[in-house]
């Protein structure tokens, strides 16, 4: 494909600014091969973080010229051979150096969901688990998330208000959906999606559904029925009524 004008950020949380590469560009390079070229030919001291180089660990997730994208799975050929390509690292997060971010503040939000906790109860007489097909098609949806944390990138209330002390963010709005929706799950976690992880401050741009690479419905099917979970509980009069005289059994 000929030389090819790459632009990639350098510099760490101190200062940093964006550098001008040429590179040699081969048919079939993804921008991922291009920024190890750069970093086996210019600056070996280049930080950027990957792994599978197969789109499934989520690892390589930067911003390519103004948009969130895995560079493993972003091909040269999606761009003009004439237009410069320019890689920075992705927002929401504290730099830590060049193109890598980091991203532990998820893994710290992650620890605070009440993890799954099975129902003994629906349990046959033979011990074992029932579920319906359409039960396990429901919640496998939200098990694709690879975690590349493209959709907390984009997300206006993580990235341009810096609410990460109110909001989890849709990568976590889909893990509560997966334990909620799961039929056999009995812990009840409606009161600290409202209170505690911040659903009220989604206001369903669907930004984060955009730029997921497995094509999880985040908005649809993972955020919004979590708002509606929230909506019978705390304000549908009839359920609240109901909920104060009989309880309100998850």
């Amino acid at each position: 494909m000929g030389l090819r004008n790459f632009k990639l950020f350098r510099g760490d949380s101190r200062e940093g600014t964006m550098k001008d590469f040429k590179v040699e560009v081969d048919k079939g390079m993804v921008v991922l091969d291009v920024i190890h070229r750069i970093q086996s030919e210019q600056v070996g001291d280049l930080a950027v973080r990957w792994n599978c180089k197969a789109g499934k660990c989520g690892s390589c997730s930067v911003e390519i010229n103004g948009k969130p994208k895995l560079a493993c799975m972003t091909r040269m050929n999606e761009y003009s051979p004439k237009e410069t390509i320019s890689v920075r690292p992705i927002k929401t997060f504290p730099l830590i150096k060049d193109l890598v971010a980091d991203v532990s503040w998820n893994y710290k939000q992650n620890k605070n969901i009440t993890p799954f906790t099975p129902d003994p109860n629906k349990k046959d007489n033979n011990g074992n688990y029932i579920m319906m097909q359409e039960d396990v098609d429901r919640v496998q949806e939200f098990r694709k998330c690879i975690e590349c944390y493209l959709c907390q990138n984009v997300c206006h209330v993580l990235r341009d208000h810096d609410k990460k002390n109110e909001f989890v963010g849709p990568r976590f709005m889909i893990r509560l959906a997966s334990l909620e929706m799961h039929p056999l799950d009995k812990a009840d976690r409606i009161e600290n999606i409202k209170n505690d992880y911040g659903s009220g401050m989604c206001n369903i741009t669907r930004c984060c559904t955009d730029v997921c690479p497995e094509h999880i419905q985040i908005t649809d099917n993972g955020i919004i029925p979590l708002k509606e979970r929230v909506a019978d509980r705390y304000y549908d009069p009839i359920i609240w009524l109901w909920n104060k005289l009989f309880g309100n059994p998850k």
